[in-house]
C-alpha cells in the first residue's frame, strides 16, 4: 500500500510519543514492503530515513497553530500526490479527514488523550479540541485509541465505539553508558524522569520530592518543551547538586538513560498511553507511575503507583530489597512483551489500513 501519515512533527523522533510513534510504525511498515510517506515540520539531511518517504512543509510556529497549520498544507498535499490510505494523529486534526475522505483516500485517525484537559492551553484552544472530539467520531473512516481509558472516555461521552492499538517499546537493555557517564551519573544509582516539561507532567514536583530524600543516588530530568519557558525555568530553579537537567536527549543517549536506570518516575496526569512509561518498562527500569487510569492500564502490578506521596515511594524503592526491586523489573518486561510489542502493533495497524482499502 502507499500510506501516508500526517499530524505529526515528523521524523526521526525528536519531540515526543506521536514522533516515536511515527518513526517505529513508519519503518516496520516501510520493511514489509509498503511506500510510506511521512509529512515533517523540520528538515532532516535527506529525502528519505529508514526506506521512509520524508515529506518536509512549512508551517507556522506558534503555540496554538503549529499543529493545524502544518496539517492542513500536508492535506492539500496528499490530495494532490494520492495515497491508498492515510493515518491521522491528533484529535485537533479530525476535521483536515473529511478532505481526503471526499477524494477516495480512506483515513484512520488515532486520537491520543484528552488534550483539551493540558493547562497549557486557553479557552479557545479547549473548545477546538472538545469540538474536534465530536468530529473525530464521524469525520474519519475509523478511530483509533492507544488507551482503554480513553475508549472508554469516547464511549460514555459520545458514544463510539473506537479500534484499540496500543504504543509499543522495545524489549532488552543496551549494554553501552556513554550518555550516563556523559551527564555525571553512575548506572544503577540514578532516578529517571523523562517528558516534555509542561505543567501537567509534573516534572517540578517529581523534583522536589527527590530534593527530600536522604540519598546519593542522582535525578536526571530529561526533556524540553518549545512554549514551557517560564515553567522548565520554575524546574530548573534547584541548588541540589544531585539533580541533573540536560535538556532533551534522544536517539541511543535516551535508550543508554532508560536502560541503565536505578528508578524511572513517570508523574504525568494527562493523555493516553505514554510511550515514555511503556520504554522504560521494556529496558527493565524499575517503575514508580502516578496512579491515573491510563498510567494504571500501562504498569498494572509490574510498577509502584504513587499519588501525593512520591517522597515516600522514592525512599521506599531505596529501603527495598534487590529481591524485590528485581521482582518489579522482571514483571515490567514481560508485560511488554506480552501487551507492547512494536510488531503487534505494526501488524495491527497494517491490518486495519488494509481493510479501510478494501
Amino acid at each position: 500500500m502507499r500510506i501516508a501519515i500526517l499530524g505529526t512533527r515528523g521524523i526521526p523522533a525528536n519531540y515526543g510519543g506521536f514522533e516515536t510513534f511515527a518513526e517505529e510504525l513508519s519503518t516496520r511498515l516501510a520493511a514489509r514492503g509498503h511506500a510510506v510517506t511521512v509529512y515533517c515540520r523540520q528538515r532532516h539531511s535527506s529525502p528519505d530515513y529508514r526506506g521512509v518517504s520524508l515529506q518536509y512543509l512549512p508551517t507556522l510556529r506558534h503555540k496554538y497553530f503549529d499543529t493545524i497549520v502544518h496539517t492542513a498544507l500536508s492535506t492539500f498535499h496528499l490530495l494532490g500526490r494520492r495515497a491508498d490510505a492515510a493515518l491521522y494523529c491528533n484529535a485537533a486534526n479530525a476535521v483536515f479527514t473529511i478532505l481526503p475522505r471526499l477524494t477516495g483516500i480512506p483515513v484512520a485517525l488515532n486520537v491520543d488523550g484528552i488534550e483539551r484537559r493540558r493547562a497549557k492551553w486557553n479557552v479557545l484552544a479547549k473548545g477546538w479540541y472538545r469540538i474536534s472530539e465530536w468530529l473525530a467520531t464521524f469525520l474519519p473512516n475509523a478511530m483509533i485509541t492507544d488507551a482503554q481509558a480513553i475508549a472508554d472516555y469516547y464511549r460514555s461521552t459520545y458514544g463510539k465505539q473506537t479500534q484499540f492499538i496500543p504504543y509499543g517499546a522495545e524489549i532488552g537493555k543496551v549494554p553501552t553508558v556513554a550518555a550516563v557517564r556523559e551527564l555525571g551519573l553512575e548506572p544503577g544509582r540514578y532516578f529517571l524522569y523523562v517528558s516534555r516539561m509542561e505543567p501537567e507532567n509534573r516534572a517540578l514536583e517529581v523534583r522536589q520530592a527527590f530534593e527530600q530524600v536522604a540519598t546519593d543516588f542522582k535525578l536526571a530530568l530529561i526533556g524540553d518543551a518549545p512554549y514551557a519557558h517560564e515553567y522548565i525555568r520554575r524546574v530548573r530553579d534547584t541548588k541540589d547538586p544531585r539533580v541533573v537537567i540536560p535538556g532533551a536527549i534522544y536517539g541511543r543517549g535516551y535508550q543508554e538513560l532508560g536502560s541503565h536506570c536505578f528508578a524511572y518516575v513517570h508523574a504525568t496526569e494527562v493523555g493516553g498511553t505514554h510511550p515514555a512509561l511503556i520504554e522504560a518498562m521494556g529496558r527493565g527500569a524499575l517503575v514508580l507511575y502516578r496512579d491515573n487510569p491510563e498510567n494504571r492500564e500501562v504498569a498494572g502490578d509490574a510498577g509502584i503507583p504513587f499519588t501525593g506521596d512520591l517522597k515516600e515511594k522514592m525512599a521506599g524503592v531505596l529501603a527495598m530489597s534487590e529481591a524485590e526491586r528485581e521482582g518489579f523489573r522482571r514483571k515490567a518486561v514481560d508485560r511488554v512483551r506480552t501487551r507492547y510489542s512494536w510488531e503487534r502493533v505494526t501488524s495491527d495497524y497494517e491490518e486495519l489500513l488494509t481493510l479501510l482499502v478494501r
